[in-house]
């Protein structure tokens, strides 16, 4: 991590590959696991789930650098597993005994590795609070890795860099100039949510948050608990939220003052969740177009009671953008993916992947449609946030490019057509 001078905007701050990257290793490593994994009973396989399959390679890369069969360097070896920190004394009795279990299994998985069930265990431990996400570039989740360099950068709620990889290297890059000694952070959670929300994801990792969004006073909090997971005025006129009276009986939108009576809004609420649960079975029986007529539902009932920046009305059009497009509704998932905007706007960082991937997402939908200015719009604010976020040099990045220069040459032609 030590740098003779702080990142600038933009710039990768750290690279770093996981704990198995090398090629060569990597091909030693397949060899020892593909032996190990040949021994196993078809039954013992369908018990090897990614984490244990993390924890065999790490045990055996932890072989083979220690026999020097395959090299160290400052970023990959085993003594920085070694110093992560485990919170082994926090873990509950029940998690001990899982870790305990995966141990053994490991065990089997080797039985020719001399192993220390308590190390392994500790070092599961270690996986919990410091693995990552391996994403594409996307952000879609494709796996599990152990970055043992990048675990050392504490999360902020307000971070001024972001983790993104390209393939399984891992890049910290800023995302607003850094001072020199400035302590670089990236965020571990979804930051979409309130305080509290933010604050229980974060127990996973043993860290309590005091960033400027995690320190509010208590009426800022009470705003945002209200807008982001709370309920709206009765007047569709009104952009207020509400709170309830000290008789919890009524809501009082903090606006204009009028009154909601809480039956109502729990009714509606009720509907919603239940609703939600049938929503949620036929998406996954992969009927789309019955999904679709239930979340439309779903958003209509929402609308009469959730702020427009509710986060629970933001997951509804995002699961309507991925059954319109599945639909092959284009202009549909258009509709909703330009509604998703303005929140992701409120919720998020000027520059935040997600909030580009958004604009990229609009764009690409509005140049199949054929809205050629409006793509061109969004593929520019796409760009101007993910350059940073990404990158320029990425097969993602040059694809964004080549469509931005396509639909600036499109619409530059028209305009001179039009001349």
């Amino acid at each position: 991590m030590a740098s003779p001078s702080p990142p600038s905007q933009g710039k990768a701050a750290v690279s770093s590959p996981p704990v198995t990257s090398h090629p060569r290793s990597e091909w030693k490593l397949h060899q020892l696991e593909c032996q190990a994994l040949v021994a196993l009973s078809e039954e013992r396989k369908k018990k090897l789930t990614p984490t244990i399959r993390l924890m065999v390679r790490l045990m055996l890369r932890r072989k083979l650098q220690s026999e020097q069969v395959i090299p160290t360097t400052a970023i990959d070896n085993y003594s920085l597993v070694e110093a992560l920190e485990s919170h082994i004394s926090d873990v509950d009795k029940e998690q001990l005994v899982l870790y305990a279990q995966m141990a053994n299994l490991v065990k089997l998985v080797l039985p020719s590795l001399e192993v220390d069930l308590k190390e392994i265990a500790c070092n599961f431990s270690k996986v919990a609070c410091n693995a990552h996400t391996i994403c594409d570039s996307e952000l879609r989740p494709l796996g599990t890795g152990l970055y043992p360099v990048i675990s050392i950068i504490n999360h902020s709620c307000l971070p001024n860099s972001v983790l993104v990889f390209e393939g399984r290297v891992a890049f910290v890059r800023a995302v607003e100039p850094i001072p020199k000694c400035a302590e670089v952070l990236i965020s571990y959670i979804e930051t979409a949510a309130t305080t509290q929300t933010r604050q229980n994801d974060l127990k996973q990792y043993f860290f309590t948050c005091t960033c400027s969004c995690c320190t509010k006073n208590s009426y800022e909090e009470l705003r945002e608990n209200a807008i982001l997971e709370g309920y709206r005025c009765k007047d569709k006129k009104c952009n207020g939220f509400l709170l309830l009276e000290s008789d919890k009986k009524a809501f009082r939108c903090q606006q204009c003052g009028l009154v909601r009576d809480q039956q109502e809004i729990e009714k509606i609420a009720s509907e919603v969740a239940q609703l939600s649960q049938k929503a949620s079975a036929v998406l996954s029986s992969g009927n789309y177009s019955e999904a679709s007529a239930i979340y439309k539902t779903i958003k209509q009932l929402q609308l009469k009671v959730c702020h427009q920046c509710s986060i629970y009305l933001l997951r509804t059009h995002e699961t309507l953008i991925k059954i319109l497009m599945e639909l092959k509704d284009w202009r549909g998932a258009l509709t909703y993916c330009r509604l998703t905007i303005p929140v992701y706007q409120r919720v998020y960082p000027a520059v935040h992947p997600m909030l580009g991937l958004q604009f990229y997402a609009c764009g690409k939908l509005e140049w199949a449609l054929e809205c050629t200015e409006d793509a061109l719009k969004s593929f520019t604010k796409a760009m101007d946030v993910l350059r940073i976020t990404h990158g320029t040099s990425t097969p993602f990045m040059r694809d964004l490019s080549r469509q931005l220069e396509e639909a600036r040459a499109e619409v530059s032609y028209k305009l001179s057509a039009n001349d």
